[in-house]
């Protein structure tokens, strides 16, 4: 079964836990691993880390839980970009499994 995908970049690490929060609460929705970045003009940002949370789920309930973490995260630090993927390719599907979480 395929499953669309909601990536919804933030500010900072508690922005993410909170978008995510609020986006399975209001959708049948799973997480997948947050992604981090910390760019070049980092000290410019109001926080200087961005966080990828990822939503997974049918089209319909990605959309409702990107809405609701949307709301969050602007109630918040703000949100840097969204994007809904319907249905991710196999080799989409191998680069959101890679996380810079995972690096030590």
């Amino acid at each position: 079964m395929e499953e669309a995908v909601g990536l919804l970049e933030v500010y900072g690490l508690t922005c993410a836990f909170l978008a995510a929060d609020a986006g399975c609460k209001a959708a049948d929705v799973r997480l997948e691993t947050f992604d981090k970045n910390k760019p070049a003009n980092a000290d410019s940002l109001p926080v200087p880390l961005l966080v990828t949370v990822k939503f997974r789920g049918s089209v319909a309930a990605v959309e409702a839980a990107m809405e609701a973490g949307e709301q969050k995260a602007k109630s918040l630090t703000g949100v840097v970009q969204k994007h809904i993927i319907p249905r991710p390719t196999g080799d989409t599907e191998k680069m959101l499994k890679l996380s810079a979480f995972d690096k030590s």
